[in-house]
């Protein structure tokens, strides 16, 4: 598989993104994994495709547009590298976003740790 990061596994979809995000919805799963809080939806029946993901990097702790694009080009680099163990599970959820919850900039091999533990967590929540 090769290890890209196209469009169609970018969240764009509005409605998606609202499900995703609506406060109190029980078809939303989430999980906290250090540096991350993880929402996902699950797939309704496996078609053994790729997630689509969204990254997001709080204004709030970041004020500088620079800082939030250094730690979205890290996480996205590290869930390219190991998206793949979603092809193993073949049932992944259908949407994830993936919400960056530390206080200051971590290093790529943090970031990379987690996403390892957060792919694999995710992709054994919807395993029958």
């Amino acid at each position: 598989m090769p290890q890209t990061f196209t469009k169609s596994e970018r969240l764009c979809s509005k409605k998606i993104l609202g499900d995703l995000f609506k406060k109190g919805s029980a078809s939303v799963g989430t999980f906290y994994l250090f540096p991350f809080r993880v929402l996902y939806l699950p797939q309704p029946e496996s078609n053994g495709s790729l997630p689509a993901i969204v990254i997001t990097v709080p204004k709030r702790l970041f004020k500088r547009a620079v800082d939030r694009n250094l730690i979205r080009r890290r996480v996205r680099e590290a869930y390219r590298l190991h998206k793949d163990q979603f092809a193993i599970n073949a049932a992944g959820p259908a949407s994830i976003a993936f919400l960056y919850t530390a206080k200051q900039i971590i290093s790529f091999e943090e970031i990379e740790k987690g996403m390892k533990l957060a792919i694999a967590k995710c992709a054994m929540k919807n395993m029958p």
